[in-house]
C-alpha cells in the first residue's frame, strides 16, 4: 500500500481537558525540534520500499492526497513547525485537502499566514463553547473572544474553510445555554461544525470526578434533545449533516476524514497514530517518550497489529456505512429477517428506505450501536 491518505498525530497540549482521553503529553515548553526529528525519522522507515524491495514505499508524497495534522494541539508548533511537518511529508505536492486541527488562542495573524503558505487548507477549530464558565470547567485555555478572533484572522490569511467543534450534553450543573452558543457559531459562518456528545471516560479527570459522585453525566434524554436540536438549528441554515458528528455547506464535507468512514487505506504518523491499508490495521506506541526513544535508536515505533477477518471486515463497513448520510446498500435479494429489521426502523422513525439504501434519520443516528448491532 501506498497511502493517498495521511494522519500525523502531534501530542503536544498546554494542559489536559476534563474530559480528554487522548494520547497527549503535557509541556509547558514544547519540545518542537525533537519531535520533529523523530517524525522524519519514521516518515524515512516508511519511504522505503517494503518486503525488501518487493512492494512500494508505504509514503509517497507524489501519491498524496490529504493530509491531516490532529492530536493534542498541532498549532502550538506555530508556524515554522507546521511549515517544517508539510515539506517534510509532501515536498511541495498540490493536496486536495490538508487540515490543522488548532486552539482559537494559538491563530494569530502570523501563525495562520504561516499556515496558509505552508499549503494548510483547512482550519478545524476547538472552540466547544462560548460560554465563559463551561471552557474554564473543560479546563480549555481560550476564551470566547479568541474563537472570533481566530475565525478573524483566519479569513484574513486566506482560509476558505474552517471547522468549528461544538460539545453538547453537558451537566446540568454548569448552566450552559445551548441555543446561545448554536447562534455564536452560526454567526461566524463557518463552513463545517464537528458534534461532540460529552462521555465519561474512567481514566480521565472528568472519569474520576463522576467516581468520587462529583459530577454527574447528561441523562439520555437531554442528550437526544440537544442533538436534535443543534441538527435543527444547523439544517435551517443551509448546512447538511453527512455523518453522524458533522455538518458542512455542500461541497465542504472533511475528504480526509470521508476515507476512515469508506475504509479506504490510510497512513498514521507520530504517537499512537493507526494505520490501515485494507486488510491489516496497525498503530504506533501511544506515549510520545517511548515512540520517540524507538525511533532514536532506529526501531520500529508499532506497538501492535489485527488482520481483519472477512466478518469483522463487513462488520465494520456495515457501521461505518450507517453512520453516514450515504448509508448501506441492501443485498439481493433481501433476507425476510432483515427486511422485516429494516422495516421496524422505518415504522419507529429511525431509518429511510430509497434505492435499496438504508440510511439512517437522525433519532436512528442516537440509536447507532444498537442498531448496528442487530444487523
Amino acid at each position: 500500500m501506498t497511502a493517498r491518505h495521511l494522519y500525523v498525530h502531534v501530542p503536544f497540549c498546554r494542559r489536559r481537558c476534563v474530559y480528554c482521553d487522548f494520547s497527549i503529553a503535557v509541556r509547558r515548553s514544547v519540545p518542537a525540534a525533537d519531535y520533529l526529528a523523530a517524525l522524519a525519522r519514521e516518515a524515512d522507515r516508511l519511504r522505503r520500499p517494503q518486503a525488501g524491495g518487493s512492494q512500494p514505499a508505504a509514503l509517497d508524497p507524489g501519491r498524496l492526497s490529504t493530509l491531516y495534522l490532529g492530536g493534542g494541539t498541532p498549532s502550538l508548533l506555530g508556524g515554522e513547525g507546521i511549515a517544517r511537518i508539510t515539506n517534510l511529508l509532501c515536498c511541495g505536492a498540490e493536496l486536495t485537502e490538508c487540515t490543522i486541527e488548532a486552539n482559537p488562542d494559538d491563530v494569530t495573524p502570523e501563525a495562520a499566514q504561516a499556515w496558509v503558505r505552508a499549503g494548510v487548507t483547512r482550519l478545524s477549530l476547538g472552540a466547544q463553547s462560548f460560554d465563559a464558565g463551561v471552557l474554564r470547567w473543560m479546563h480549555r485555555t481560550h476564551d470566547a473572544a479568541a474563537i472570533a478572533a481566530a475565525v478573524t484572522n483566519a479569513r484574513r490569511a486566506g482560509f476558505a474553510n474552517v471547522s468549528l467543534d461544538l460539545i453538547f450534553a453537558l451537566p446540568a450543573s454548569l448552566g450552559r445555554d445551548l441555543d446561545a452558543d448554536l447562534s455564536r457559531v452560526l454567526a461566524l459562518e463557518p463552513e463545517h461544525v464537528s458534534l461532540y456528545g460529552l462521555t465519561v471516560e474512567d481514566h480521565t479527570p472528568l472519569g474520576r470526578s463522576a467516581a468520587r459522585g462529583d459530577a454527574s453525566p447528561a441523562p439520555e434524554q437531554l442528550y437526544e434533545e440537544e442533538y436534535l436540536r443543534i441538527l435543527g438549528r444547523l439544517t435551517a441554515d443551509g448546512y447538511r449533516l453527512y455523518e453522524v458528528s458533522n455538518a458542512a455547506r455542500p461541497g465542504f464535507e472533511a475528504v480526509h476524514n470521508r476515507a476512515y468512514w469508506r475504509l479506504v487505506p490510510y497512513l498514521g504518523l507520530g504517537p499512537s497514530a493507526h494505520s490501515f491499508d485494507g486488510t491489516t490495521r496497525w498503530w504506533n506506541e501511544a506515549a510520545y517518550a517511548r515512540w520517540q526513544r524507538l525511533l532514536a535508536r532506529g526501531e520500529s515505533p508499532v506497538a501492535g497489529r489485527e488482520i481483519l477477518r472477512p466478518e469483522q471486515a463487513r462488520l465494520e463497513a456495515l457501521y461505518l456505512g450507517l453512520r453516514t448520510s450515504e448509508g448501506i446498500e441492501l443485498p439481493e435479494p433481501v433476507a425476510p429477517q432483515l427486511a422485516a429489521t429494516v422495516s421496524s426502523w422505518v415504522a419507529a422513525g429511525w431509518a429511510d428506505v430509497l434505492g435499496g439504501r438504508v440510511t439512517l434519520t437522525p433519532r436512528g443516528w442516537l440509536r447507532l450501536d444498537e442498531l448496528a448491532a442487530s444487523l
